[in-house]
């Protein structure tokens, strides 16, 4: 199976451009967030995604927790996935594909504990994608994503084979690490943001190394 590849918090159309030229399978554009990397204003990420077509998919990353507020950040910037990095607490899943039927939803599970396994298991039926990532969204200043650090690949693992749709891992990825962490996980797909950037910016060397990395599997 060949895994897809996203590259995350993309900051302009020259990124995307280099992103896609490389390969990426999905962009991450990143809302605004309360930490992290990569949090670019609405207007530009609509920018951005007018110049994303089929088959490369735009993911929305938003800390949105409501089914309303989710719909409406959609809404104004146009991308054709979403991905709600933190928990929905207002309204359900299906509010959001009423209102956008052609929208795939992506749920960030943030891998911790075996809790985490549960978690997964009780939202996979309701969206279309999975993505493991390394936040805390219980800290006092949440993170989100985009925090560089690698989590428990055994518990994504066990993710991995206790639902149906696919999941994407994320987390301290990098073309040092890439080969591992497939092997060991099995995933859908694999998300980097930090891995493939120098000083802020997406670097064309990480980002060639980090592909080829994931694509001589």
């Amino acid at each position: 199976m060949r895994i897809r590849i996203k590259i995350c918090c993309i900051s302009s159309l020259h990124e995307a451009t280099l992103a896609i030229a490389h390969g990426a399978d999905a962009l991450g554009l990143v809302g605004r967030m309360p930490s992290g990397p990569g949090p670019i204003p609405d207007w530009l990420i609509s920018e951005i995604v007018r110049t994303i077509h089929p088959p490369i998919a735009s993911f929305l990353l938003t800390c949105e927790q409501s089914s309303a507020e989710i719909i409406y950040h959609v809404k104004r910037v146009d991308t054709n996935t979403v991905q709600i990095v933190d928990e929905l607490t207002t309204g359900t899943y299906d509010d959001i594909r009423t209102a956008l039927p052609h929208l795939k939803i992506v749920q960030v599970i943030h891998v911790i504990d075996d809790k985490s396994v549960e978690e997964a298991i009780r939202v996979a039926p309701s969206v279309d994608a999975l993505l493991l990532d390394s936040g805390n969204p219980k800290a006092s200043t949440k993170t989100l994503g985009g925090t560089g650090n690698i989590h428990n690949w055994e518990i994504s693992r066990d993710i991995v084979k206790s639902v149906k749709v696919p999941v994407f891992l994320a987390g301290g990825l990098h073309a040092g690490n890439i080969r591992e962490a497939i092997q060991k996980v099995q995933p859908f797909g694999v998300d980097v943001c930090s891995g493939v950037r120098t000083e802020g910016r997406l670097d064309h060397g990480k980002l060639d190394s980090f592909i080829k990395a994931v694509h001589s599997l």
